[in-house]
């Protein structure tokens, strides 16, 4: 039987919207602005720009996606359609370490606030948690994964509130620095981009601007379990990331300005707290305002780990179906219409982030460079969807430019990135092709399933070229901006091989009909 049939259809259009923005106003607005700044200076606020814009266009990308077929763990799903299970493997495991990782970065960013107030949880000095805040970490995990047993209908009401209340102090931290303790001189003193625009690019993965805005993908992953997809997913989408990119652009503009001028005798990476809001108010002579970024400090993480913790599950519900993961945990637990088995399974792939890495800061890094990958096969897939006529009536309008677009953005992101942060999620990759080579020939399945996800190999292929012969910690071989240039040419040549690449699969598979039915009996 249909595990699926169990999942309760709660969600409607506020509800998506405020689990969308629980996620993406997590730990990010109290720690993002300080880490881009410390990298780029006040060319952060330059970064967080693009990395709306890029964020955007994948969105729009899902939403088409969640209207042709919505499917709970869709994120993973799509690629096993449009290119067979080696892409759909690799792309699932790296979107599931990715969310994996997300609950321990947010619990990591509620016990480093709380430090104020019961010091020893973090180390200042080593910037990572002690002993006893990895403790304090896990027991705030094990409370995300309980809360969320008792199912989407609690979840979606209490997030509803949640999102509300956090999403009033940002706003509020906005308002009071700009009237009080701005320092306009900031932005120039040091120099707009102190250390070139290419670290503000640089900064667009690794100091958690990407990782920010894909909050959003939780709406996806719950697409199972939405009220009218067609009309609740696209507007729920677009309507969080609109807000949140404004709120992290003003963000962003405060904490330059906040920075006493004296801080920066050494540069912006030279500018150390362990709570940068709450300190800066503190200097600012606003203790009222910086015991309430405190406080929230412990709910406005809560609040987006909650939502990851329920999109993981529901991803580790797709991985089951697919046959990536042993069935066991593709279960749904028929009273509270949630997939606990898969809850439990993420927790504990979370301590394998929390233990060795111990900091916001180190996990976040990780994550965003994971996670770019799993983006760049939905630009392709969408397109697939298209050519194979899947799509018919729902789909949105531009998609022919918004799909390529996107995927040299995530393209020229992973360029963009120093190698010495994405080398490990390349190596994840190849570790990930290679699994997957292994079971392919022990359940000997057809070359079909090599030949369809044989883009990804190259892709890997050509970004570790790039990688080699480009500015950002490769040779240089090439002058900026010109292999940015490169990168982007060759991004857009590669998305339409891609894209030939799925069409031959789904019609070799010969499985069009049966996702027209599937998508005809959603219709």
């Amino acid at each position: 039987m249909d595990q699926e049939q169990y999942l309760k259809k709660k969600m409607g259009f506020w509800s998506l919207t405020a689990l969308s923005l629980g996620g993406i106003i997590g730990s990010s607005w109290l720690f993002g602005p300080w880490a881009a700044a410390k990298l780029a200076g006040p060319a952060a606020i330059i970064s967080w720009m693009i990395g709306a814009v890029a964020i955007t266009l994948i969105a729009l990308i899902y939403a088409e996606l969640g209207r042709v077929k919505p499917e709970t763990g869709g994120l993973g799903r799509y690629p096993l359609y449009s290119h067979g299970k080696m892409l759909a493997t690799v792309t699932s495991y790296s979107i599931w370490l990715g969310y994996c990782a997300t609950a321990p970065v947010e619990s990591a960013g509620v016990i480093q606030y709380a430090n104020q107030f019961w010091p020893g949880l973090y180390d200042v000095t080593k910037e990572q948690l002690t002993t006893t805040g990895i403790l304090a970490s896990t027991l705030l995990m094990i409370f995300f994964v309980v809360f969320n047993y008792f199912g989407v209908k609690l979840f979606a009401v209490t997030n509803t509130v949640i999102t509300t209340i956090k999403f009033v102090v940002p706003v509020l931290t906005i308002l009071a620095f700009f009237m009080t303790g701005f320092h306009a001189e900031n932005f120039t003193s040091q120099g707009f981009a102190p250390n070139g625009y290419s670290a503000g690019l640089s900064a667009i993965l690794t100091s958690g601007i990407f990782f920010a805005y894909t909050g959003f993908g939780n709406v996806i992953m719950m697409s199972g379990e939405v009220v009218n997809p067609r009309r609740n997913i696209p507007l729920a989408l677009i309507t969080s990331l609109v807000v949140a990119a404004i709120l992290y652009v003003l963000l962003q503009v405060v904490f330059i300005g906040a920075v006493p001028p004296e801080m920066l005798a050494n540069g912006w990476s030279g500018i150390k707290f362990d709570s940068p809001f709450a300190n800066l108010a503190l200097m600012a002579n606003m203790v009222w305002l910086s015991w309430i970024i405190t406080a929230d400090a412990m709910i406005s993480p809560t609040g987006s780990a909650l939502t990851y913790t329920a999109g993981t599950s529901r991803h580790v519900f797709g991985m089951a179906k697919s046959g990536f993961l042993p069935s066991f945990f593709g279960s749904i637990n028929k009273r509270f219409g949630v997939p606990t088995r898969a809850l439990a399974l993420n927790f504990f792939i979370g301590m394998l982030f929390l233990f060795p890495l111990k900091s916001w800061t180190a996990i976040v890094a990780i994550v965003g460079a994971i996670g770019i990958f799993k983006y760049a096969s939905a630009c392709v897939t969408v397109m697939v969807f298209r050519k194979v006529g899947l799509t018919k009536d729902n789909g949105l309008p531009g998609m022919h430019i918004i799909a390529p677009l996107a995927f040299v953005f995530a393209t020229l992101l992973i360029y963009w990135t120093n190698w010495s942060r994405v080398q490990l999620a390349i190596t994840g990759l190849i570790l990930g092709i290679g699994c997957y080579l292994v079971t392919h020939f022990i359940n000997k399945h057809k070359s079909v399933e090599i030949i369809g996800g044989l883009y990804l190999v190259i892709y890997i292929l050509l970004l570790v070229l790039l990688s080699y012969i480009g500015n950002f910690g490769g040779n240089g071989i090439v002058p900026e901006p010109f292999m940015s240039i490169v990168a982007a040419i060759l991004g857009f040549i590669f998305y339409y091989f891609a894209v030939y690449n799925g069409v031959w699969y789904m019609r070799k598979k010969g499985n069009i009909e049966e996702l027209q039915e599937s998508v005809t009996k959603i219709s």
